[in-house]
């Protein structure tokens, strides 16, 4: 059975407002989770209507955030912090639109101990406009 839409997702990242690159859990299962973020023209990575490249790696990475953290969630604990360890094969096609709803699709290549290995890819109006491979590290308490 297909899970609902989850829109309120800031429990489930450790960014805040107005540092919130994802808006809605779309799909989630072990190895991938769609989120949809709609781009508003206050957005701290919009520049002349579009959302620019470092846009697109953060909503990237926030989206492996809401995996990691929609997994504590449902686990009964908070979202854990973390950090992006590498940015491998990205490359950004085009830059969307103030108004545009995109879709970011993760899928976990490899993870062990804190450290997840993923293909991300960014689509808007049904075009993949952005693909990379990213590792992030799970920060461990000191």
């Amino acid at each position: 059975m297909p899970m609902a839409v989850i829109e309120n997702i800031e429990h489930l990242i450790p960014q805040k407002f107005p540092f919130v690159m994802v808006d809605k859990l779309l799909e989630f299962s072990a190895n991938k989770l769609s989120s949809s973020f709609l781009i508003e023209k206050n957005n701290l990575f919009v520049d002349r209507g579009k959302l620019l490249e470092s846009g697109l790696i953060e909503n990237m990475a926030q989206t492996v955030a809401l995996h990691t953290g929609y997994e504590y969630f449902v686990k009964g604990k908070p979202a854990p912090t973390g950090y992006i360890g590498a940015i491998k094969k990205s490359e950004i096609i085009s830059l969307p639109n103030v108004n545009d709803c995109i879709t970011t699709t993760i899928e976990v290549v490899q993870e062990f101990d804190g450290v997840s290995l993923v293909d991300v890819s960014v689509c808007s109006n049904n075009q993949i406009i952005a693909t990379s491979q990213l590792k992030t590290v799970i920060a461990t308490d000191a």
